[in-house]
Order: structure tokens, then C-alpha cells, then sequence
């Protein structure tokens, strides 16, 4: 595959995965369903890993961190965002992780010492500002109570978690832990930490054989977790991390699309505003000086 169709395979799969998330939810309890979800893909990695001879023993510490990163990525991030789904409509939850890089960069500072420009300060403002007014017409919206701003509270703790195991897979990167391996064990990790976090709640592990769900879930295993991952990591390998990233600018846009046409999102002046807002944030934390 040329470039340009990783990156739009990569778009439009995770751009449509928020949408596909909202058949996982009913009467299956979210932490069941993302335990189901990585715990399928987690064993489909472990087959392909099996089947190329890849090395899949690695020391305590090393399980230590991975299963930091399974936790934080896989595991409390998605729960999390299944949860806030319950609240919002997907497009909102795609957009407030459009945060992501902007979050990491001041965690990679934090954490890596990686120093931060005022480009990189702008951006940073300017990107989640934009989110800000995307989601301001929700968060005025009190009809449905206090839910619209449960919603947004729970997409924001997600990120926080996502871009938490994001430095840890950047500390593994570097620790040279091979990346389709520890992907595996980290899935496997975080579906056992969604099933500690199920029964340590008191909830039941259900599963709805329906068309829907079974398929929706086919689909978040399947391309969501595997082959869109595979398509990112494979343009990630060929253009670098700077310019593979705008794969995530381009996410809530799709999904937010979805949103309006099937969940009933009404796109207003200041939902373009902002987008067009954060897109310009985005690109100046992301691009080359």
C-alpha cells in the first residue's frame, strides 16, 4: 500500500471506530465489552507473533512496564471512553482526543525533557481552545441534565490516560521492546485490568449475541485494534512520527461526520470554528520547524 492509502485506511477506521463503539453499548457492561474487545485481539496478536517466530518472553521489568502501558492505553483509557459515550455522541469523544498530542507534548516535556517551543506553545493553546468551543454548545445544553458535562469530564480523564500509556510506550520504544510483542501483552494486560475493574465493581459479564453487537465488536478487534494499528505503525515506520500524526487530526473529522449523520450531531458555526481552530493548533505542534 502506497503512502496516501495507509494514511486514509488509518483515518477512516478510526475515525469510524467511535461510531462503532455505541453498539457495544446497552446491556453489556463497558468494562466488559473492552475486556472482550482486547482480550479477542490480544490473542489474535500473540497467533501472528507465533506464526512470524517472534520472540515473546521478556523480563519482569520489562512486564512491569508494559502492563503499565496495557493499563493506561487499553485498559482504563477505553472504559473510560465507553463510558462517556453513554453521555456524549462519539464525534465529541473523537474530537476531545484530538487533544492527545497536545497533552503529550507537555508530558513528554515533564517526563523526557523534551523541550517546548513557542510554536509548540501556540499550537497547544490554540488546539485545545478550538476543542473548547466544540464542545461549548454541548456543555450549554442542560436538558439531559448534567450529562453532556459528565460526558466531556470522562472523555478528558480518558485522554489523561491515553496520553499517559503513550509515554510509557514512548519509554519502551527507547527501551527497545519490540513493538508487536509488547503490543500483544500490553492488550492482554489492559483486558485483564477492564475484568478486575468488572468483577471489583460488582457488574456481570454479559454478552449480547446480537447482530450488532457481535459485529461491532468483530469490527473494533479486527480494524480498530489490529489492522488500523498495523496501517498507522507501517506509515509511522516510513514518514516518522511528525507527519504520521496528522492521522489523528484528521480522525474527528470523520467521526463527527458520522456523528451528524447517524446520532443526530447538528454542525453549527462554532463546531466549524473550533475544528478549523484546533486543526491549526494541531499542525503547528506536529509539523517540521
Amino acid at each position: 500500500m502506497s503512502n496516501l492509502q495507509l494514511f486514509a485506511a488509518s483515518v477512516a477506521i478510526w475515525g469510524s471506530t467511535w461510531f462503532a463503539i455505541t453498539f457495544q453499548l446497552g446491556r453489556v457492561e463497558p468494562e466488559a465489552s473492552v475486556t472482550y474487545r482486547f482480550l479477542i485481539a490480544s490473542l489474535l496478536l500473540f497467533a501472528y507473533c507465533a506464526a512470524r517466530r517472534l520472540p515473546l518472553r521478556f523480563p519482569l521489568r520489562d512486564h512491569a512496564w508494559i502492563a503499565l502501558q496495557g493499563m493506561t492505553m487499553f485498559g482504563a483509557s477505553y472504559v473510560l471512553v465507553y463510558y462517556a459515550e453513554q453521555h456524549i455522541v462519539s464525534g465529541l469523544v473523537a474530537v476531545g482526543f484530538s487533544a492527545s498530542p497536545l497533552i503529550g507534548m507537555f508530558g513528554q516535556r515533564l517526563f523526557f525533557g523534551t523541550p517546548i517551543t513557542a510554536r509548540i506553545a501556540v499550537g497547544s493553546l490554540l488546539g485545545i481552545g478550538g476543542i473548547g468551543l466544540v464542545f461549548a454548545p454541548e456543555l450549554g445544553n442542560f436538558r439531559d441534565g448534567d450529562r453532556p458535562a459528565l460526558g466531556a469530564v470522562l472523555t478528558m480523564l480518558s485522554v489523561l490516560f491515553s496520553m499517559l500509556g503513550t509515554l510509557v510506550a514512548h519509554r519502551n520504544h527507547d527501551a527497545l521492546i519490540p513493538m508487536w510483542q509488547s503490543t500483544a501483552w500490553g492488550m492482554l494486560y489492559g483486558a485483564l485490568f477492564a475484568a478486575i475493574w468488572t468483577v471489583a465493581a460488582g457488574k456481570m459479564f454479559a454478552f449480547e449475541a446480537t447482530p450488532a453487537y457481535v459485529l461491532s465488536l468483530l469490527y473494533l478487534v479486527v480494524f480498530g485494534s489490529i489492522l488500523a494499528f498495523s496501517s498507522y505503525l507501517t506509515l509511522l515506520g516510513r514518514i516518522g512520527a511528525a507527519r504520521s500524526g496528522y492521522v489523528g487530526v484528521m480522525v474527528p473529522i470523520v467521526a463527527l461526520v458520522l456523528s451528524a449523520a447517524f446520532e443526530g450531531f447538528q454542525w453549527r458555526i462554532v463546531t466549524v470554528v473550533g475544528i478549523a481552530i484546533s486543526l491549526v493548533g494541531n499542525v503547528l505542534v506536529l509539523r517540521k520547524p
